[in-house]
Parts: C-alpha cells; structure tokens; sequence
C-alpha cells in the first residue's frame, strides 16, 4: 500500500502560480468529471484568499496518476505565514519549488526554499509563466541555481530536475523547444524524483499533527501524516501531549483525500497524509500513537514571532453600532480558537480584562486575523504594531527583514535615502534593461513599520517591496516615525462640507462631508509635525445679508482612503485604531483634548 503513495508540497512566493498550477493537475488527472463546474484557483477556499489572490491556509489534495496516488500540499508563500510551511514540509517527501519566469525568484521563494533543503529534500524546479511577455527562463534558471548555491545546498540538490511550464495554459515540459501539450512530463518528474515515504506498515502506528481545523459536528480534527503503522476507524489511539501527558482516545473518524473532496475510511497506513476526528486536546506538532508502544515523533519547532499588538475592547462613543460581537469575553474566546489552530501566533493577557496582545509573524498575519474578525460581526481596538525585542549576551536585540525592492531607475535614489534614514543597508543592486532595478536591503522590522504608504507614494505606485525575516541582529538605534501631525475632531457630530473646505487648507483629508465624527476621531493629516484641533461639524452662519459672490462653491479635494494595513501602518503609538464589521476609524487613545495635554505634561 504505502509504495504506491507520493507526498509533495508546492512552495513559491505570492503569485507566482502554485494555486493555478494544482487547478490544472486536478484537471488533466481526471478528478473533475467533465461536466463538472470547476472554480478558479479551487485550492484558494477562504474568501480573503480568493480576493487578495494568495495562500494564508495550507491545504490538501490529492491525483491519481499511473498507479500512485500523489498527495499535493498546497503552502502559503508570504514568510508571515511561515509557521505554516514548516509544518507542511514535515508531511511531504520534496517540494516543486515554483518561480515566475519573468520575476525569478523573490525574498519568500528564499525564505521557503531554505526550509526545504534544510529538511534535505531536492526540489523539483518548475519555471512557470514562460508564455508571459519578456519572460526570461534561462537566466531564471540560473539565479534560481546561485540562489542553491548561497543557501548552502548539497551536490545531490544542487543537480535539481528542471521543468519549464505554463500553469494557466496546462502544458510542461523538459525542454523550451518541446512542443506545448499537457502536464504530463511534470507528472514523470514527480514520479521519477520524490522518494516513497519512508516507514513500516508493521510498526506501531506513529501519526504527527501538522494542521488543526474545527468542525461543528466532529469538533476538532487534526491532520498530518502517518509515519509508521496502520489505523483502523473505531480503534483506541494515545495522544502523546508536549508536556508529556497521555491520553486515550477512541477514533471516531478517518478522513482521506480523493482530489479536492475528502473521503470517509475504514483504514489508513504508513505515507498517508489523513485527517483523525474525535480528539478533543489535540494540539499541532503532537503525536498520535498506538495504545500498546507508544512512541513520540520529534516536535516540530517554529520560528518565534516578531510583532506584537494589543487587541481591546472597543469603547469608542459608536461603539455597538455595526459589530455582534463586542465583550472581552467574546474576542478572548475568538482570539484563543485561532492561537489553537494557528501555531505561529501567541497570545497573552495584560493587566486590564480588556487588552489582550497577540504575537505575530508580521503585519501581514495579524492583519489577516483582524479582517476576518470583523466580517465575523466582531468589532475591537487595535494598537499600533510593535516589534519584539529579544536579550542576547546582556544586549537589546531586535528583528532584522530582508526586503527586495524593484522601482524605475528614476526613483533608485530617493529610495535608498529612505532605507538609509530607517536604518537599512543595501547588501545588492542590480540594474535591469527594462528600466527597472532591483535592491536589497537588511532593515530593522521596525524601520519597515508604516513605510509601505511612503513607499508607495515616492514610486506613484510602480514599486514592488519584498519582505521576510532574516534574523535577530543587535538593536540598531532610533528611528524617525510618521514625520506629520494629524488633524483630530474637536466635537461629535455629522461633517459639513463648508467646515472641511476651511479645514483642507491644513493638510490632507480623510473623510467627506456626511460622515459621523467624534471628538477625538482623526479626520485628516496635517501639514506640520503637530497635531491640530479642528472642528469638522462647524456649519455656515446663515445671514439675510448676503455679499454678491460671497456664497463661492465649496470644492473639496478626494479624501485620502485607507485600507486595514495602511490603517495599522500609520496610526502612532499614542493612537488606536477602532474596527467594525463596516468601519474603520483612526482615533486618539485619549478621546478628550483637554485630557491629551495633562498626559503630555
């Protein structure tokens, strides 16, 4: 049984093409019948994956090809989502490591690739999108191969299979001048090049966890892979617990994979990727063992978080307007049914019943959580992000990111003025021939924090920022932060368009006329490096006297939108952002002005 069984997980950086890739293997190997509706990138199942078009959630397949069954492990490729694809790469035997033809490979294909070889397994290379306009396979190949080389690969996984692809398009092959058929040749390469699983179908059973997930009937299921043995539905099994605890359960379900669909078993052996239901303490990294031999797996260890954030109740003066949920004992239970599932995010409790901080891989990650919260009915407060800071031989630590960042030559300059003012230093430079180049940066995590608007708007929206955690270095000094003040209300009630007209001329506004404001909510950037107190609901006096000309149409300027990152990016340390099913506000800790100045003092 276990020979004819093929583990792989397919790792790449965002959009590069791996959830189009496994929609066609799914396909060409016959899973879908004919008339069957297929939905684009199949594998993507959340709704924030399908909208923003990446992976946050690994997943499982499985095709049928010859006589083996080969299971696809379908990884995120943003590095805030590393926690998940150190567990995946325990259940898979390779990787098909995916690169866009035209970009090469970027800051997460590293970050995923150093898993990969450290686990000693050798990638199947799969340059994809060669059918895109000045793509550029062969030097791809070549960076792809000086990337090996810098992350210390071995001889044996520095001779990698190379196959050349269009995921859109369904065709691979081995050669560029091959003809454009089917997946077929990367089907043989995968067969040719991924070891069986290891393991004896007579030993006692050994099962690691590498995912969880919640079912409302079956409650919590773990899923991973069976190392040695075999499992029977109904059998008695010993959770082995990280402290050391045993416990006894009855299994009361087994779940295979056939495509995208999961199937009920009666059995399951050694080099099967399954899903066990009805163990109710079931953590990720934990083993699942037989009754009479238990014997435990080695742990599996993932990278420590990096960012911090505290999560609050909300206690704005609108607050209860939009969300269903608003108590602390409400987004304490939501917050701990994600820290369950989600092994690379802690949480930890202060000294107020209402704060909660929850630790990270990035931004990105915690951002993530929070959108899904609020399109739950949630609604809380959230600080500003903080990153961790670590003691390291008496001395202040702190994350250090490699960021790659592509931009016109126009804008190289003032970009590595940026970098250099955030305590960034440029390890490469590469000039391309499209007018674009390529730098590389080692920066503080906290230099990175709110530069990705700036960013943006010294590029006019051209440049690509690439970023993944490097390593904890010494800390590295201040950093200058947002460098203007913000315009903050000064009473509750609905704008006008007459008050933000006048106000406009003091900076940038965030809001248009209509909207309910409270005091201490920011309408606006101001101009200057202070904060300034402005009234946004201040009506025109109406007199019988009126001066020809006097009433000049009021012309406002586009207020300046935020998305939920953008948001997290800008607020300061001394500001909160208050979130809802339907709002977003940027506020003041302190609401009250009067209040704000006896702090300062």
């Amino acid at each position: 049984m276990s020979n004819k069984i093929k583990n792989i997980a397919i790792i790449a950086h965002v959009d590069h093409g791996k959830t189009t890739l496994v929609d066609a293997m799914l396909k060409q190997s016959g899973i879908f019948r004919d008339n069957q509706k297929i939905e684009e990138r199949v594998m993507d199942s959340n709704d924030l994956e399908k909208e923003r078009g990446i992976t946050i959630f690994s997943k499982n397949a499985s095709i049928f090809y010859k006589d083996y069954k080969i299971n696809i492990v379908d990884t995120p490729g943003h590095a805030d989502f590393g926690g998940e694809v150190q567990r995946i790469l325990k259940m898979a035997d390779n990787v098909l490591l995916l690169v866009d033809a035209f970009e090469g490979a970027m800051p997460q294909t590293k970050y995923v690739l150093k898993k990969a070889l450290e686990h000693g397994h050798r990638p199947i290379v799969v340059i994809n999108k060669i059918d895109r306009p000045n793509s550029r396979p062969d030097e791809v190949v070549d960076m792809v191969f000086d990337l090996f080389v810098e992350l210390n690969a071995n001889e044996y996984q520095l001779d990698f299979p190379i196959i050349y692809a269009s995921a859109k398009n369904g065709f691979a092959k081995h050669n560029l001048d091959d003809p454009d058929e089917n997946l077929i040749p990367l089907f043989d390469t995968i067969l040719e090049n991924v070891d069986d699983p290891e393991g004896d179908i007579n030993a006692p059973f050994q099962f690691l966890i590498t995912n969880i997930y919640y079912d409302n009937y079956l409650g919590k299921i773990g899923t991973g892979r069976i190392y040695n043995g075999s499992v029977k539905l109904g059998e008695e099994v010993v959770l082995l617990k990280r402290d050391g605890e045993r416990l006894l359960y009855r299994i009361s379900k087994l779940i295979g994979y056939e495509g995208l669909n999961q199937v009920e078993l009666k059995e399951a052996f050694a080099g099967d990727i399954i899903s066990i239901a009805g163990l109710e303490k079931v953590d990720v990294g934990e083993t699942i063992a037989s009754k009479e031999n238990p014997i435990p797996l080695p742990l599996i260890e993932i990278d420590e978080p990096t960012l911090a954030m505290t999560f609050m109740v909300n206690d704005s003066p609108f607050v209860g307007q939009d969300g269903k949920f608003l108590t602390s004992r409400q987004i304490l239970a939501r917050l701990e049914k994600e820290v369950q599932t989600n092994v690379s995010m802690k949480l930890e409790m202060t000294d107020s019943p209402d704060a909660f901080i929850v630790k990270g891989r990035g931004e990105l990650q915690l951002s993530i959580l929070i959108e899904n919260m609020r399109r739950e009915g949630y609604e809380l407060q959230v600080s500003k992000p903080q990153v961790i800071f670590k003691e390291l031989e008496g001395q202040k630590t702190e994350p250090i990111e490699l960021a790659t960042i592509d931009v016109a030559d126009e804008y190289v300059g003032t970009i590595i003025e940026k970098m250099g003012l955030r305590k960034g230093e440029m390890i490469n430079m590469v000039q391309g021939n499209d007018g674009y180049t390529r730098l590389e940066f080692k920066i503080p995590a906290r230099g990175l924090i709110g530069f990705r608007n700036e960013f943006l708007t010294d590029t006019k929206g051209t440049g690509v920022l690439n970023q993944s955690f490097y390593e904890y270095e010494f800390y590295k000094g201040d950093i200058p932060t947002r460098t203007r003040g913000v315009l903050v209300a000064t009473e509750p009630g609905v704008s006008v368009a007459y008050a933000l007209f006048n106000i406009q001329e003091r900076g940038t506004l965030f809001i248009e006329p209509g909207v309910d404001i409270y005091e201490g909510m920011i309408v606006g950037e101001h101009s200057r490096e202070n904060d300034l107190i402005v009234n946004a609901c201040k009506g025109k006096k109406l007199t019988n006297m009126r001066a020809a000309g006097s009433d000049e149409n009021v012309k406002l300027a586009p207020p300046r939108k935020f998305s939920l990152e953008q948001a997290l990016e800008y607020i300061e340390d001394d500001e909160l952002l208050e979130i809802t099913p339907i709002n977003i506000r940027m506020r003041k800790k302190i609401l009250k002005a009067g209040e704000r100045k006896r702090s300062k003092r």
